[in-house]
């Protein structure tokens, strides 16, 4: 006797009869039972167990051989306080449609009590009326770990205030939270499927590289950050998140089969962008008071000037100008007609172009720069403050054409125009210049480039008095 009680009817398969199968299928019944995960046991309308398979076997120690026959769990199973109403919760299945669910403690063969939960219902007979009740039951914790996790699931991808994103073993988003799906720009079900160079613009090669290695060598052991671009209909957004990675195989399997990578990841780029404004900050100031330290150290005003000009480019641009404005006529207008009605400047310094090195002076023939009208370095000067200019989202020959056409070098993008100014008086402007691969000149750029312009006034202001004593 295995699982089941065998039939004692005279239809039970005998010696004599070695060809002729079980009329009931109790054999493969008992197989049935036997190989199935969940505790399974049956009673018959008297309350008899009829039915034991071996997870049961497993749970409360009693084998098939000790429990089936015994009438209910009285005086073995359930204590014997509890036995009448046990029997009546577990035997009622017969008279109630559907399932019914009870939790109740059994006692293990060792003395032990475990709490369950059951599940059971009616068994009905040839003749449709109520046989008898079957019942499945597991220990409680089991189910209540199996129910958290589900809850645990069902909270990450609902109401968890960090992105959840499972992603398949083809690097492509399965199942995505609602958070996720806000960070990504698109909705829950639009992403499904997508590779994530559709989602993501830049730094998808570098998650798509920590994918590949969680679902190869498993979760590195600390959370990484990855600057992406989001791509949406506006444009891109520049992004970092904090991303957490777990490596998801089926539990079912002997051997762990991959089912993809469980991916969660945070917005910190306002903490991120705060730190390298405070770090980017700290770095500028510390290169003001090594340029003062450096100029005061100068005997020529004009070395002063390219002390400056060299200390603010480190970081900060590729190219910088200075233009000074030029001499007047002694009633104060313009030399020539051309130059009539607005500044003339002439090219005083400038950084090499193309190759590395100090800044040059130049200038010596006093030649003025044949600027255009409207160039950002004359409006600074009219306007006495910062202009900013850039090539724009072009192909790159139309930027080199654009640099050019403004008397500046072939690979610059972004301009910001500052005005040097001493002692109420307009001396000229400083022009920083960035490449393509590069930021635009922001408001942050702008009051930096203003100190610097500050300090280069000075020693301008100097060198224009070095040069009225001579």
């Amino acid at each position: 006797m295995s699982a089941s009680r065998r039939s004692g009817t005279t239809g039970e398969l005998g010696p004599e009869e070695p060809g002729r199968e079980s009329s009931d299928g109790s054999d493969l019944l008992a197989a049935l039972l036997d190989g199935m995960d969940a505790a399974l046991c049956a009673f018959d309308a008297d309350a008899v167990v009829t039915h034991w398979n071996r997870e049961a076997e497993r749970v409360l120690g009693w084998t098939a051989a000790e429990a089936v026959g015994r009438r209910g769990f009285d005086g073995w199973a359930v204590r014997g306080a509890d036995a009448a109403e046990v029997e009546a919760r577990l035997m009622s299945a017969m008279d109630a449609p559907g399932r019914q669910v009870h939790e109740f403690a059994l006692l293990t063969k060792d003395g032990g009590r475990v709490l369950v939960r059951t599940q059971s219902a009616a068994v009905r007979g040839p003749d449709g009326k109520p046989a008898g009740v079957y019942c499945a039951f597991s220990e409680v914790h089991t189910q209540i770990d199996l129910e958290r996790s589900i809850a645990l699931s069902e909270a990450l991808l609902e109401d968890a205030s960090w992105g959840v994103v499972l992603v398949d073993a083809d690097l492509r988003p399965a199942v995505v939270n609602a958070h996720a799906a806000k960070a990504l720009g698109t909705g829950r079900t639009s992403v499904l499927g997508r590779p994530l160079g559709d989602l993501l613009s830049q730094g998808v090669e570098e998650l798509e590289s920590a994918l590949t290695h969680v679902l190869a060598q498993g979760a590195p052991p600390a959370p990484a950050e990855i600057w992406v671009s989001v791509r949406e209909p506006e444009g891109e957004r520049r992004r970092c998140w904090r991303c957490g990675f777990v490596r998801l195989a089926s539990p079912l399997a002997e051997e762990p089969v991959p089912l993809g990578v469980g991916w969660l990841f945070q917005d910190v780029t306002e903490a991120r962008q705060s730190e390298q404004e405070a770090s980017l900050a700290r770095f500028r100031a510390q290169q003001l008071h090594r340029a003062a330290r450096a100029a005061a150290e100068c005997e020529d005003p004009a070395e002063a000037v390219t002390v400056h000009l060299d200390f603010a480019l480190a970081g900060f641009a590729d190219h910088a100008l200075i233009d000074r404005v030029a001499d007047r006529t002694a009633d104060g207008s313009a030399e020539d007609e051309e130059g009539a009605g607005r500044a003339r400047l002439v090219r005083i310094a400038a950084t090499p172009s193309g190759a590395p090195g100090p800044s040059r002076l130049a200038g010596q023939a006093g030649l003025p720069v044949r600027y255009g009208e409207g160039h950002p370095a004359l409006r600074c000067v009219e306007r006495a403050g910062s202009v900013r200019a850039d090539a724009g989202a072009v192909p790159a020959p139309e930027a080199r054409a654009w640099a050019v056409s403004r008397q500046w070098p072939a690979d610059a993008a972004h301009a910001l125009c500052t005005v040097l100014r001493s002692r109420g008086r307009t001396l000229g402007a400083v022009t920083f210049l960035r490449g393509p691969g590069r930021h635009a000149f922001e408001r942050p750029d702008a009051m930096y480039a203003e100190e610097v312009a500050h300090r280069i006034a000075a020693a301008l202001d100097l060198m224009g008095a070095a040069g009225r004593r001579e």
